[in-house]
């Protein structure tokens, strides 16, 4: 029994010397073994620890964001602002002059409420009607420019076809020449956002940039009013007459509000 105390004794005196630092082999073992966990367990505590700083950091960043995209919202809003104003000062700028040119006309003011997708023809309905003056046959413009007709009218409100309509037909001439012929268009013209000048004779002088204008002959619509320019000269498959292309001075597909002549002297 005692011989293997001693052995024992040996033996750790052995290891002792071995480690050379005193410490058990137990515990040299021990830590060998541990080591490689207590350095995972570091490196995690230290990740966790800036973990707290991304996402302090990640909430900071989106506040911020939200902050700049609510404040380009409100700069987008004022621009939208300042254009609407900007073509009502336009607009109403026109509309004084043309007025200030025929003080004999009387108008009304509508706004745009309704288009029909499916008409190709551009028509649509203004918030005026019979209860406001309106009538069938009454000229649409915006500023100087020759919009369309009222075709239909109830009591508050009214649908009118543009001079994209086929069936819209108005006496007008060109202002250089001073040749005489009706503005009409067909739906292959239509279609391109065009109409034309027909009636006019072959050996016509009206050419490309000419300017298209109502007439009043007849007495239906007003005369004076601008129609388009003339895009090119060229000859009717139906007949022997000539007839000019022309591109309306309207933009038919940003109109928003106009105004209706409800009256004026022939």
């Amino acid at each position: 029994m005692l011989a293997v105390a001693l052995a024992f004794l040996l033996a750790g005196s052995v290891m002792a010397a071995l480690t050379r630092d005193g410490s058990s082999p137990f515990a040299s073992a021990a830590g060998l073994i541990f080591r490689p966990v207590q350095s995972l367990s570091a490196w995690a505590a230290k990740e966790m620890s800036g973990l707290g700083i991304r996402f302090k950091s990640s909430s900071f960043y989106k506040d911020r964001v939200d902050a700049l995209e609510k404040e380009l919202g409100e700069h987008r809003q004022r621009m939208t602002d300042y254009y609407r104003l900007q073509q009502e000062n336009e607009f109403l700028r026109e509309f004084l002059e043309i007025k200030g040119e025929n003080p004999d006309h009387s108008y009304v003011n509508a706004t745009i409420i309704g288009r029909d997708a499916n008409d190709r023809f551009g028509s649509f309905t203004l918030n005026k009607g019979s209860a406001h003056g309106v009538k069938a046959d009454n000229t649409v413009i915006y500023g100087k420019y020759f919009v369309g007709v009222v075709t239909s009218v109830m009591a508050t409100q009214c649908t009118v076809e543009t001079i994209l309509h086929p069936g819209v037909n108005i006496a007008a001439f060109e202002s250089r020449t001073r040749e005489t012929g009706f503005v009409e268009t067909t739906a292959q013209l239509s279609g391109k956002g065009l109409c034309r000048l027909s009636g006019i004779e072959r050996s016509t002088d009206i050419a490309q940039g000419g300017i298209v204008c109502s007439s009043g002959t007849g007495g239906k619509f007003p005369g004076g009013l601008l129609i388009g320019e003339v895009k090119e000269i060229a000859d009717a498959e139906e007949n022997i007459s000539t007839y000019a292309v022309i591109e309306p001075y309207a933009d038919f597909s940003r109109l928003i509000d106009v105004f209706i002549i409800t009256g004026f002297r022939h």
